[in-house]
């Protein structure tokens, strides 16, 4: 596929290269359309990132004072190291939370295009429109209402 450079705007240059006029690269906008992820996604990958991270810190914390605590000569900061280390699992464990919080929040994607809607107030579902006789509004339908009354003039 040819396209134009979006900076010079030299023509003929070939996608996932960069330009041959001016070097600036040339990605596939198609490819990365398709790349776009869902909410979904993005707090799974976020959840999974807190729990996966929460672990190895408490891990190495746990670690660290199972061989360090206690020994005469010991430099500090291993002491320090470690808070820190039990400082950031406990960040990760509020965050882990948190995204489950939110997963619960988003409401489920409905995949069905003829998706049925229930009436608010009685709960039952509602007719499927009829677009037949279907007239659009004008766009100076019901606007003289907002224009200020003149007083006429008598002659």
């Amino acid at each position: 596929m040819i396209m134009f450079c979006p900076k010079c705007g030299n023509a003929d240059q070939q996608i996932d290269t960069f330009c041959r006029n001016c070097g600036t690269f040339l990605p596939d906008f198609d490819k990365l359309k398709s790349k776009e992820n869902t909410p979904e996604a993005h707090l799974k990958a976020n959840t999974v990132l807190s729990l996966m991270t929460g672990i190895v810190s408490l891990t190495l914390a746990i670690l660290l004072y199972s061989i360090f605590l206690g020994k005469p000569d010991t430099p500090i900061i291993i002491y320090i190291t470690a808070g820190f280390l039990t400082a950031m699992f406990f960040w990760q464990a509020q965050s882990f939370w948190r995204n489950l919080l939110l997963k619960k929040q988003i409401p489920p994607r409905n995949v069905e295009t003829n998706a049925q809607i229930e009436d608010a107030n009685t709960g039952k579902l509602l007719n499927e429109p009829n677009f037949e006789n279907f007239v659009p509004t004008s766009v100076v339908a019901d606007t003289t209402k907002n224009l200020d009354k003149l007083p006429r003039k008598s002659t």
